[in-house]
């Protein structure tokens, strides 16, 4: 992430303080100079990860755009005595960014989900912005030896936007590692985005996402799978963050 950029360091990583506009200002920068650029999000389970995993917080530390995502974070910044401008989801920002590739003729290409999924979020865009070019879908589960395949398929279809959908920390770590491989200028690191696009996961209520509480929602919905980030990880994550902050450092002991 370039230099200028203003940030807040959380755990050891540096996230962007940008605002909506600034944010996706810096997205088109990184598109028009051809790339291959990563643009990622990072809330408390990304960083908690990044926290134990060396490898993780490397990769995070080479992604070209790291925003904000979840009242986590603005919590944590909080405790620096610092904020952050805007919650910079992937949900909600990645549309916003396929408005910016349609109006530059970009060619779009969805990987993750279960099977089926990403054709289905394909289809959904196409109702929604008939004019995106979203020029093929693939599941994200991929096998070892499927993995010359895939990007012999995302750079045969012209792909110029990556839209990946693994989950943290396998998306990043796909992302940094095949993104130049595929040709494609710009890779987006987005969680769930294709799920919910695809309609297979359900969103909250609108007045959940304003308070900054969604995560109750999708725990109702998922609750073996997010129970423990969720009731474990978060405390544990603002924990850390108050450590690192009175420790004055920003790596204290794993824990």
């Amino acid at each position: 992430m370039r230099a200028d950029i203003p940030s807040v360091t959380l755990l050891g990583v540096r996230v962007a303080r940008l605002s909506e506009a600034d944010a996706l200002e810096e997205i088109a920068r990184l598109y028009d100079e051809g790339g291959p650029a990563i643009v990622a999000f990072a809330n408390a389970h990304t960083l908690n990860v990044a926290f134990v995993e060396p490898d993780f917080a490397r990769v995070l530390s080479e992604i070209d755009l790291l925003l904000n995502d979840g009242s986590g974070l603005a919590i944590a910044a909080r405790l620096r005595g610092d904020s952050f401008l805007a919650n910079l989801n992937g949900t909600d920002l990645t549309p916003l960014v396929l408005d910016l590739a349609a109006t530059r003729g970009a060619r779009v290409f969805l990987l993750g989900g279960r099977e089926g999924v990403a054709a289905q979020a394909l289809y959904s865009l196409a109702e929604i912005r008939p004019d995106l070019q979203v020029v093929g879908a693939r599941s994200g589960y991929i096998e070892p030896g499927e993995v010359d395949a895939v990007i012999d398929e995302i750079r045969a279809a012209r792909t110029d936007v990556l839209v990946v959908g693994m989950g943290n920390p396998l998306q990043e770590h796909w992302l940094a590692e095949h993104l130049a491989a595929t040709g494609a200028r710009l890779g987006l690191a987005v969680g769930a985005f294709i799920d919910f696009q695809a309609g297979v996961v359900k969103r909250s209520p609108v007045w959940m996402r304003r308070c900054g509480i969604e995560w109750m929602y999708r725990l109702r919905l998922e609750p073996r799978r997010l129970g423990h980030r969720y009731l474990v990880g978060n405390p544990r994550f603002l924990s850390r963050a108050w450590r690192t902050r009175r420790a004055g450092s920003e790596r204290v002991a794993v824990g």
